[in-house]
């Protein structure tokens, strides 16, 4: 997988520029600094669909708490505002879901790599979530079918999970939430 790195000049007063972003401006503040990302690629966006819908469902019917998906900002501090893939915020934590967005950690993230992410997922976001309490964090990679979760223990992360192509994969903060990796990578198309 081919990395892309952005350089990103750190702002002064780095949340009040991102706010003053239009809605749905292409950007992140990651580390002071406002990083522009692509669009999503179709697998992407079909992975992420497929493990939406089941985590959607499974939440539905058991009602502990609620699932968002991108674009959403997560407001970490003054310096970092993420749009996770995916989030699942427990109802007794759900006082962080606020009108411009969820202030503070949820409980479980999942990101989706991409070529023009895969940096930030692996390194800056994954050390950030550790530091800021984020209980599970999913990392799934389409182009190899692997899902890797890490589980926060003592403050560190554990990878409790590292699976490729076959199997089901299982959360211990959305607890009793099982998924088939053939089913979240069965839209997956490679072409030219």
């Amino acid at each position: 997988m081919k990395e892309v790195f952005f350089m990103a000049v750190k702002l002064k007063k780095p949340l009040e520029k991102y706010l003053e972003l239009p809605e749905g401006a292409p950007y992140q503040l990651i580390g002071g600094g406002l990083i522009m990302t692509p669009s999503p690629s179709p697998n992407h966006q079909r992975v992420s669909r497929d493990l939406e819908e089941k985590m959607v469902k499974y939440v539905e019917e058991n009602d502990p708490g609620e699932v968002l998906y991108a674009p959403i900002d997560v407001y970490l501090d003054e310096e970092n505002v993420f749009q996770p893939v995916l989030v699942y915020i427990s109802n007794k934590r759900a006082s962080i879901i606020t009108n411009r967005g969820i202030e503070g950690a949820p409980d479980l993230i999942v990101e989706i790599l991409s070529p023009s992410t895969a940096y930030y997922d692996l390194r800056v976001k994954f050390n950030l979530y550790e530091k800021k309490g984020v209980q599970e964090y999913w990392i799934i990679d389409p182009m190899q079918k692997r899902c890797e979760i890490y589980n926060l223990e003592k403050g560190k992360y554990i990878k409790t999970v590292d699976v490729m192509e076959k199997g089901n994969v299982s959360s211990k903060v959305l607890k009793g939430f099982e998924v088939s990796l053939e089913e979240v990578f069965k839209s997956v198309k490679w072409r030219s």
